[in-house]
């Protein structure tokens, strides 16, 4: 059924793609709706496993908002394929070189906690989606070959064998095209997943004839119950027709895999996915991030700084535009999210849900108000010394207009993450300028007017006096002024709203700081 009344002429992306799905099921009739996302665990489940689960999720939300069809995630682990390569950021790298080639489910796991490293690697995406209160159906891809699940498809792959070839083939290297086939037999002996030349097919027996390159012997072995794996463009494909996928995102670089596995899904008598390619996340260089090099940031990295709704905000913007994952955009995702939840209040219930913290909070974000932006609390840690998290807080409760405890406990957490971020980044990057003599001047004077105004002014009041000295000294040239004042109080080239800042740490530690800043020029 789908909801009519829900303002749906928003050009939210969630909602454009699950008005996508919507066109789908009213051609399909389908009775429920699943989204798949998924993952190949053969390395460390990095940020951007997390991102396409997230962002799979805002879909699912808004569709849950234009239908009332049943809908579901499922996340879908890849823990049959074969371990091909070593990830550098785990230990006991001899004993996983010992056990290349074997089905990632069977490779022991490195860290020695868990059955295997498959095992491990999805205990560690599953805590991370738990611990955002992810809705989602784990499956895992050896459970569901060995129980059978796959049969049905994996015959059809079989009866369509040379179709599914001559899709294949032509976007192979020449040496690939030579040893090329969809299913790869597991060996008995030694539980490798075997690239091997298929020498024969037999639909009617459910089988394959393949060369045991160790004995020079054929052998016949059933592609069923986990016998043999899909190579992953035709597993993808068979998979979105054994779940019945109606979406699945996927990275920009497999618009190339998507297409292929889409032509196999068809050839096996299925629908494929609708879809939305994303732009790859970068690690400080500009690199894609990778599970097995461990480069850009881990989920972990992140929490530990800011908010894990700060984290979400960064994943909802722009999904089609590349996106550096390192610790210099965190403040400012962070700013971002605050603003954000700043306008929802006031916004019209149309322009709200074109608003990131509407699909971050499914609709009902918190009311936070009067809230010190990340940025600014960083530079107040820092002209505080880096105070423990009760002398910022002290600040803070002056500053904000609600002091509701949900308030109090969300600028509590932000506190102690710009306290955190503040030791490990910036306090040896931070050295504040030294002012040359008319910058000096500007300054004496910024101070003897502060000292003549009231302490509960407001900030706007602040920001006009901070303007006005600025006029005097810096013509109509605001930008040199401002940069006067990053420089020579926080070291640094951007800065907070003066006006604001004066109303966070008050009157008279500005005057001190500007005071410690004149005094310390020439040390």
């Amino acid at each position: 059924m789908i909801i009519e009344n829900y303002p749906i002429s928003t050009k939210a992306w969630p909602f454009e793609e699950a008005k996508k799905i919507i066109n789908r099921i009213n051609q399909t009739q389908k009775r429920e709706v699943i989204l798949e996302t998924g993952y190949g665990p053969s390395g460390l489940p990095h940020i951007g496993t997390f991102g396409e689960v997230l962002r799979t999720t805002f879909v699912m939300r808004a569709f849950k908002k234009l239908s009332n069809i049943p809908v579901k995630i499922i996340v879908f682990s890849d823990d049959m394929d074969g371990f091909r390569k070593v990830p550098t950021n785990v230990p006991n790298q001899e004993m996983l070189t010992d056990n290349l080639e074997k089905s990632l489910s069977s490779v022991p796991d490195p860290f020695e906690k868990y059955e295997s490293f498959a095992h491990h690697n999805n205990a560690m995406l599953r805590r991370f989606l738990d611990s955002f209160g992810f809705e989602y159906e784990f499956k895992s891809s050896t459970a569901l070959y060995k129980s059978g699940t796959f049969n049905e498809c994996l015959s059809k792959i079989l009866e369509h064998y040379e179709e599914i070839m001559e899709v294949m083939l032509p976007s192979l290297r020449e040496e690939r095209q030579k040893t090329y086939s969809p299913f790869l037999p597991i060996c008995k002996k030694t539980g490798k997943v075997l690239q091997v030349q298929i020498e024969q097919v037999k639909p009617e027996t459910g089988t394959i004839v393949y060369k045991n390159l160790e004995t020079e012997i054929l052998e016949e072995v059933s592609v069923l119950n986990g016998n043999c794996k899909l190579q992953w463009k035709a597993d993808w494909g068979m998979r979105w027709a054994a779940l019945g996928v109606d979406y699945e995102m996927n990275g920009k670089d497999l618009i190339d895999s998507f297409k292929l596995s889409s032509k196999i899904c068809r050839i096996i008598g299925a629908l494929p996915p609708e879809n939305l390619t994303y732009e790859l996340f970068l690690d400080e260089d500009g690199k894609k991030i990778s599970k097995s090099k461990g480069n850009g940031l881990s989920m972990d990295d992140w929490l530990k700084y800011a908010s894990s709704e700060s984290l979400a905000y960064y994943m909802y913007q722009t999904p089609k535009r590349a996106k550096r994952l390192f610790f210099d955009v965190i403040p400012n995702a962070m700013d971002e999210y605050i603003d954000s939840l700043a306008k929802f209040e006031k916004e019209s219930d149309e322009d709200k849900v074109d608003n990131p913290v509407f699909h971050i909070h499914d609709g009902n974000p918190p009311k936070y108000k009067g809230c010190p932006k990340f940025s600014m609390l960083l530079n107040l840690v820092q002209a505080c010394n880096a105070p423990d998290i009760d002398v910022l807080m002290e600040f803070i409760g002056k500053y904000i207009s609600n002091n509701d405890a949900a308030t109090l406990k969300f600028m509590r957490e932000m506190a102690e993450f710009a306290i955190t971020y503040y030791n490990d980044f910036v306090a040896k990057s931070r050295i504040p300028f030294p002012p040359n003599e008319m910058q000096k001047e500007a300054l004496i004077a910024l101070k003897i007017a502060l000292e003549n105004v009231d302490e509960k002014a407001s900030s706007d009041e602040f920001q006009n006096i901070v303007f006005e000295i600025g006029k005097n000294f810096f013509s109509k040239d605001n930008k040199a002024w401002f940069l006067t004042l990053y420089q020579t109080l926080f070291g640094a080239e951007n800065g907070p709203r003066m006006g604001s800042f004066i109303s966070l740490y008050g009157v008279k530690n500005t005057v001190s700081l500007i005071n410690e800043r004149i005094s310390h020029e020439n040390k």
